[in-house]
């Protein structure tokens, strides 16, 4: 491979890398391990509407098998309160069967976040292949140097990122959380009642941490891709002429 060529894979290979740590960190956190952890965590907000904490495991559970499945929305359509027991009168006012869980909104809303969810993961495993590719292709060139070059420095440009969106989500979370979905939603698709179903299960709290555990996940990531792959530096002993 000609030097022009293996300076484009470096740079191919520094903008991956925040891609596939920042994505790695999003795909732990959609586990059922983090609900678990985020819903026990001190001061988490009750559910003034009357979800017990285990009623939220199960629920909000549910809604993130809809995310990482092949099932289509009446996978989340068919969910309905136990016997007895329906949505709040703000949103039962909105909706033909009070005993569904979810309104129009927020299903066509879950559409739309599963739509994101999947093109995501989709960038992520495209963006691990081409780094192993590449990495192939330097271990075969060799220029397997340069490759982990580029993946420190592709750590230290996720360090950059990270710590910037950190420092917004802690200054100004609300703006921050609203430039967030008017990126990858449509305006005012991702708006509701206190009493809808989503932001019972999921409320503010729980996207504040989320953003929080993903960063922090993103740089330890990075710092270990940073120190990982230095280059290796020969040490050159100084040469005595006399």
């Amino acid at each position: 491979m000609s030097r022009l060529l293996q300076s484009f894979a470096r740079g191919i290979v520094i903008i991956l890398v925040p891609i596939v740590l920042i994505l790695t960190s999003v795909r732990l956190v959609l586990n059922p391990w983090y609900l678990e952890l985020e819903y026990r965590t001190p001061n988490f907000p009750a559910d003034s509407y009357g979800f017990s904490q285990e009623e939220r495991l199960r629920y909000a559970r549910i809604a993130l098998d809809y995310l990482l499945n092949d099932e289509d929305i009446s996978f989340l359509a068919e969910q309905r309160f136990p016997a007895g027991e329906q949505t709040p009168p703000a949103t039962c006012a909105m909706m033909e069967d009070c005993t569904r869980m979810y309104n129009q909104r927020e299903l066509q809303h879950m559409v739309d976040v599963k739509e994101v969810v999947q093109a995501s993961l989709k960038v992520w495993y495209g963006a691990m292949l081409i780094l192993m590719v590449l990495g192939v292709l330097a271990w075969r060139g060799d220029w397997l140097e340069d490759y982990r070059w580029a993946l420190a420095r592709g750590g230290l440009l996720t360090l950059i990122l990270i710590f910037g969106v950190l420092l917004l989500v802690l200054a100004a979370f609300g703006v921050f959380f609203v430039a967030f979905h008017e990126v990858f939603f449509e305006a005012g698709t991702w708006t509701f009642l206190w009493s809808d179903t989503l932001i019972r299960l999921f409320p503010e709290r729980f996207w504040r941490d989320t953003f929080l555990v993903v960063g922090g996940l993103s740089i330890l990531l990075a710092l270990f891709f940073w120190r990982l792959f230095q280059p290796r530096r020969t040490i050159q002993l100084p040469v005595n002429s006399g």
